[in-house]
């Protein structure tokens, strides 16, 4: 037998970015759109910079963090389910990937019937668009109307500042096809999507930013809630801690504050838009700190729920 090559050239490539598990009766796959270098000094705010590194290093972390854009399908039987949608083509070559993990995943975009977006954010509704065409061509997007009302309409653009510019162009355009065909249908409030999921308002990263409770039918709960974390090695510890681009800081960090505590309380997994994929975890309180404590990896329980 000839002697192994030492020399094998380096494949540079990640596994699939996508990982299920199940809530109940209800499939829920965390699907990987991609990673992108957060800008920590740059975009946090509500700290001092010095006491934020030194979170990250507790964490073994240093500033630009590597963070995830994360979203979640949930089949719940009747419905397949898609919360956000990535950043697609809005954020070059560190978003863009979901559409790819959804079909190593098992699914194909024209089986989603609905699209729930937490805000409108570009790496929250790109993924929806396809050089202007639908990329879900069956599936009907629900936003909160406040985030619509304000996102959709161009007059809000040149009162905003400048660096949210890109948003609102991304949000017109991502949505353009969708609203051409009525297929836009704003909520209001707390609304009951569907049998199995609830919108949640939690607004002050946007002033429509809406998470959602999905309950399977044995009670379990999981909490989707969009851009409630961003730096997650800096927030879980100080919830004040937020970013530049919340519409209302104040609000962010006491939604932020309420859904960690819900989480806590209710011992609701929760999936994170921007925690390290698959994002999929619970919230835990020690010391008097929220800390994260994510999805011990399992494959058991999959097969046999099939």
């Amino acid at each position: 037998m000839p002697p192994a090559q030492a020399a094998a050239p380096q494949a540079r490539t990640q596994a699939p970015g996508f990982y299920r598990m199940m809530l109940g009766d209800i499939e829920v796959t965390a699907l990987l759109d991609g990673t992108h270098p957060f800008p920590v000094h740059e975009v946090l705010t509500g700290i001092p910079m010095a006491d934020a590194d030194t979170l990250l290093a507790a964490s073994d972390l240093a500033a630009p963090v590597e963070g995830s854009i994360n979203a979640f399908l949930i089949n719940t039987g009747t419905k397949l389910i898609l919360i956000d949608s990535g950043a697609g083509v809005l954020y070059g070559a560190d978003g863009g990937h979901l559409m790819a993990n959804l079909r190593a995943s098992g699914y194909t975009p024209e089986q989603v019937d609905e699209i729930y977006l937490t805000h409108l954010h570009r790496d929250h509704v790109g993924g929806v668009d396809q050089g202007g065409r639908m990329a879900f061509p069956n599936a009907i997007i629900r936003v909160n109307r406040r985030d619509a009302d304000f996102w959709l309409n161009p007059a809000n653009k040149a009162k905003a500042p400048a660096f949210l510019g890109p948003m609102f162009d991304g949000a017109i355009d991502s949505l353009r096809a969708y609203v051409d065909a009525g297929r836009v249908q704003p909520f209001d409030g707390a609304a009951q999507l569907n049998p199995a999921i609830q919108a949640l308002p939690s607004p002050g990263h946007t002033p429509g930013h809406t998470a959602y409770r999905v309950r399977s039918r044995d009670g379990q709960t999981l909490l989707a809630w969009g851009d409630i974390v961003h730096v997650a090695a800096v927030q879980f510890p100080d919830p004040a801690a937020t970013v530049k681009y919340d519409s209302d800081s104040a609000a962010a960090a006491q939604a932020r504050d309420q859904l960690m505590a819900e989480a806590v309380a209710e011992g609701s997994w929760v999936a994170a838009a921007h925690i390290t994929f698959p994002g999929l975890g619970h919230v835990a309180r020690r010391d008097g700190r929220y800390v994260w404590l994510p999805a011990n990896y399992t494959t058991v329980g999959l097969t046999q729920a099939r």
